[in-house]
């Protein structure tokens, strides 16, 4: 039995470790859709793939849905924090503020998750986790501030709706983890990408019915960088990741899962560098070797905390 607990957590480590590779990637592709199209037309052209994805999973029986007798409008809530609340709030919070203040806000996620999952889920954090959180932060706003960039007071706005985004994505992360005990993670991930995928299309033909550009919105897909872009954001960056986060949240506690989210900024450092050519300094390696620390030291073996649960535990369902 405890060989069995020790290969799912084993599983759930990787699965988070190749969430976070995949997010890291994605900022490039964002930046290459944004070149083409708006927001919400990329958004509405990702979660297509990401919905189509889902029905052929579906089709197949590779995703076996079973929603009877289960409190599947608590879905709504899950999908009005993610993916819904999260970009509608990170895409407008970016209207009025910089990149860069989007990550240095972005970073404080983990402690946000930690403080929501402790209130709503019980889960319980060490000193030392506290204290790796942290520290994983701090790795991450060291590297944005030593670009030469902050967070300047004037962008009011901005910040308080890239607040927000965060605080939707960390209360996606723990009302997932409550959810997964009575949904798999197959059923949390198909109804997520078809209510991003209504709603998003939803916004961008009102858009453009608005702005008389209706025979424009498909006009990105004739560049094949926009596709390209479309595909591993929908594909990858969307269905995959939401898939290894349910799974991963079935084993591991809210905030042990969403510091993985700041290694992300590792993984895009590193592609910059690798793939762009763009240069790496001193303040680069620290940040990095921050964050690591932090992530490493918020996973570390110990004492199971009041908040977990094994996935026998789906078996008890909430009614």
């Amino acid at each position: 039995m405890q060989t069995k607990i020790q290969s799912a957590r084993f599983y759930a480590y990787l699965a988070v470790l190749i969430y976070a590779i995949i997010i890291g990637l994605s900022f490039m592709f964002v930046r290459v859709a944004l070149s083409y199209a708006n927001p919400i037309d990329t958004l509405a052209f990702r979660f297509t793939l990401s919905f189509v994805g889902v029905v052929v999973l579906v089709a197949t029986r590779v995703f076996r849905i079973s929603l009877k007798g289960k409190p599947w409008p608590r879905l709504f809530l899950l999908a009005l924090l993610y993916p819904l609340g999260f970009f509608i709030l990170q895409t407008f919070g970016l209207k009025y503020s910089s990149s860069a203040e989007g990550g240095i806000i972005f970073a404080t996620t983990p402690i946000l998750t930690a403080l929501l999952a402790g209130l709503f889920l019980k889960e319980t954090t060490t000193q030392r986790q506290k204290l790796s959180i942290l520290i994983s932060v701090v790795g991450v706003i060291l590297i944005f501030v030593m670009q030469g960039t902050g967070i300047h007071l004037t962008n009011v706005t901005g910040i308080m709706l890239l607040t927000l985004s965060c605080l939707a994505s960390a209360g996606y992360v723990v009302l997932s983890r409550y959810l997964l005990r009575t949904f798999t993670p197959s059923e949390v991930t198909t109804f997520m990408m078809a209510i991003g995928f209504i709603i998003f299309w939803i916004a961008s033909i009102m858009s453009h019915r608005v702005n008389g550009t209706l025979d424009q919105i498909f006009a990105p897909l004739s560049n094949m960088q926009f596709v390209w872009a479309i595909v591993y954001l929908g594909i990858l960056a969307s269905l995959v990741t939401s898939l290894l986060a349910s799974y991963a949240l079935t084993q591991l506690e809210s905030s042990k899962i969403s510091v993985f989210s700041n290694l992300s900024t590792v993984i895009s450092i590193a592609a910059g560098s690798f793939l762009l050519g763009e240069a790496l300094t001193v303040y680069h390696y620290i940040g990095t070797v921050l964050i690591i620390a932090g992530v490493i030291g918020t996973n570390v073996k110990q004492k199971a905390t009041q908040g977990d649960f094994t996935p026998s535990d789906r078996t008890k369902q909430t009614r």
